[in-house]
């Protein structure tokens, strides 16, 4: 994209990214390079058009195997690769590191701190945070898991529990640090669960030698009635046995009341003593809706209409964990990856018949199933009249997760380390990093 940047705008404004002289080009403005964002501006790389890609960070993120960083199983440039790295071929797309601050819908501007982008097509896929219902100060003392920030700041509080605990003389203290809390029994916090009982039977067993470090307790607590509840029953309750026979115990109808340095409080009072409690409860959208000035479900997540608009505005599209969207049977489009880059793919098609005085047609989702990994050879997988669990659903999840990395480099690396820990049961990122070191 041919950009110059002008000077400071009336009134003190940003400086303004503007076409070169000449260039009449439509120009588009995605907000976000997850999975719907990427596969929006992919989708575009043949159109005559001009792509904006904006994000905070510098990396994309393969989010499902997040957990495998957090549990010390795989190293963070292994689950991400630099946005412009990816998109480095793409002729049309200008990468910008930046924080958007606010939205002019009248104007059609993007501001940041550093600057404005003016765009005439517009897409929202800035994605999700954790939700704690409305106790925010839970957050340090039970953090979720959503960056790389995230993963490396679980993995040093559990490889830091079992350290301290090698060396402590108090037994209750040495018993909360050997204690671990998951809470939220979806496809998270059951993959969190899985790992860390896995990580300290099977793993770091002979590393200790003051400590039974198989002995540890991994608790996974669900307000609900059952873990997995998007999947059918059968399902929820086969999981729920691998994870047992991991030793984890599962809590469901256990909402969590109070959470602190020390543990968790349970609604009927029950208290349980741990010092590393992750959470995996919940997560509310990105502050789009406030920008966009439009409405948001509970969630947070901007309410579009069928062709993923904001309602009004039919060069704006909010998609992936950001958007509330309903599929064809009224079901929500879950938070999905295969979800967001179908959006994304919409997206893009979408401009492509506005561009071209075409109507647009209502976005459709295509379910492929559910997928959740418990352990070794453990895990669940829902493809409606297909149902597997046992090893066949754990080599379905592995096949699908290392088709969805980016890039051939990705796929191979992470074959390798997840085959070599397969066969020796070992994890080599057992690394104690960032403020843990001090």
């Amino acid at each position: 994209m041919r950009i110059e940047a002008e000077g400071a705008m009336t009134g003190g404004a940003p400086n303004m990214i503007r076409p070169m002289p000449g260039n009449d080009r439509p120009r588009v403005v995605i907000l976000g390079a997850g999975f719907g964002g990427l596969a929006a501006a992919v989708a575009l790389k043949s159109i005559p058009v001009d792509i904006t890609v904006i994000d905070r960070r510098n990396y994309h993120l393969f989010q499902p195997l997040l957990y495998q960083v957090a549990t010390a199983g795989l190293s963070p440039a292994q689950v991400a690769m630099p946005i412009r790295r990816i998109l480095s071929r793409q002729k049309n797309v200008t990468v910008l590191m930046q924080r958007v601050e606010r939205i002019e819908k009248a104007m059609q501007v993007v501001h940041t701190a550093e600057r404005s982008i003016p765009y005439d097509y517009l897409v929202v896929a800035t994605g999700a945070r954790h939700a704690y219902f409305g106790h925010e100060e839970w957050a340090e003392s039970a953090p979720g898991l959503k960056t790389i920030g995230d993963a490396t700041e679980i993995r040093a509080r559990i490889l830091s529990a079992f350290e301290r605990a090698e060396v402590t003389e108090d037994d209750q203290r040495r018993e909360a640090l050997l204690t671990f809390v998951v809470v939220g029994g979806g496809p998270t916090g059951v993959e969190m669960a899985g790992a860390i009982a896995e990580l300290a039977r099977k793993v770091v067993v002979r590393d200790f030698r003051h400590i039974n470090v198989a002995s540890a307790r991994v608790v996974l607590v669900e307000a609900g009635n059952r873990i997995l509840p998007t999947m059918p029953a059968c399902l929820s309750a086969k999981a729920q046995r691998q994870l047992e026979g991991l030793g984890v115990e599962v809590l469901s109808t256990a909402a969590v009341n109070h959470c602190d340095a020390g543990g968790v409080t349970l609604a009927d009072g029950r208290r349980i003593g741990s010092t590393c409690v992750l959470w995996a409860a919940g997560v509310m959208a990105s502050k789009a809706a406030k920008w966009l000035g439009a409405a948001a479900d509970r969630a947070g997540r901007t309410v579009v209409d069928e062709r993923l608009n904001v309602p009004g505005h039919d060069n704006i599209f909010v998609i992936g964990d950001t958007a509330a969207v309903k599929s064809e049977d009224g079901r929500p489009v879950p938070g999905t990856a295969p979800a967001a880059k179908q959006m994304g793919e919409h997206a893009a098609h979408a401009i492509r018949a506005l561009i071209a005085g075409n109507p647009v047609e209502p976005f459709r989702y295509r379910h492929f199933g559910n997928l959740a990994t418990i352990g070794r050879k453990a895990a669940v997988a829902d493809f409606g009249r297909i149902r597997l669990s046992g090893f066949s659903a754990w080599l379905v999840w592995n096949l699908a997760h290392l088709w969805f990395l980016v890039g051939f480099h990705n796929r191979l690396v992470v074959f390798m380390d997840w085959g070599l820990a397969y066969l020796r049961y070992e994890r080599s990122a057992r690394l104690i990093t960032d403020r843990h070191e001090r």
